[in-house]
């Protein structure tokens, strides 16, 4: 049974090991179809590598969200730009597998994320990124409590090209 950094109703949150890299590509490769054009995910060894060396950094912090029951990885949930000093600060990036998709895993995972990233981290906000055309993303930083702050054009490189951003964030004392 993997050990979780934190467990909720439905899922608990882990960090990837390299143990994890076949689970972990067979989701993505399952899930490509489903996350055009919003993000591109790892589809090999090498990528996982590298995914799994960025997380290794004061920068950057990562989990997967799994089923509590079977242990399943259903999605990804990682803390990226880690910002300390007066900012105490990180950008959130998630991804679920197709198949999980709309069941309450990544709500869950999300709150769980957070909730570690205050208390554990000491983090003092967390901001999602998130394309104005995907709804379901939206739909679901809102749920999770997070208030839309703005829109950056041309904020982030996806596919090769500038794409515009909403800016969503969640502060540590309104969880």
């Amino acid at each position: 049974m993997p050990t979780y950094d934190a467990i909720g109703t439905r899922v608990g949150i882990r960090r990837p090991t390299d143990a994890d890299c076949d689970e972990f590509l067979a989701l993505t490769r399952a899930s490509e179809a489903f996350h055009q054009p919003w993000v591109d995910l790892p589809k090999s060894r090498e990528r996982y590598e590298e995914y799994l060396a960025s997380r290794l950094t004061e920068w950057y912090d990562g989990f997967f969200i799994c089923d509590a029951q079977t242990h399943q990885i259903v999605g990804v949930i990682n803390l990226n730009v880690i910002t300390r000093g007066a900012l105490q600060s990180a950008y959130l990036g998630y991804w679920i597998g197709e198949s999980f998709a709309r069941k309450g895993y990544m709500t869950e995972g999300i709150k769980l994320v957070t909730q570690y990233a205050f208390t554990e981290l000491g983090l003092h906000r967390v901001e999602a990124n998130i394309q104005p055309g995907n709804l379901a993303s939206i739909a679901l930083v809102w749920k999770c409590g997070f208030q839309k702050e703005g829109f950056s054009p041309k904020y982030l490189r996806v596919f090769g090209e500038w794409r515009d951003h909403e800016r969503w964030a969640l502060l540590a004392e309104v969880t």
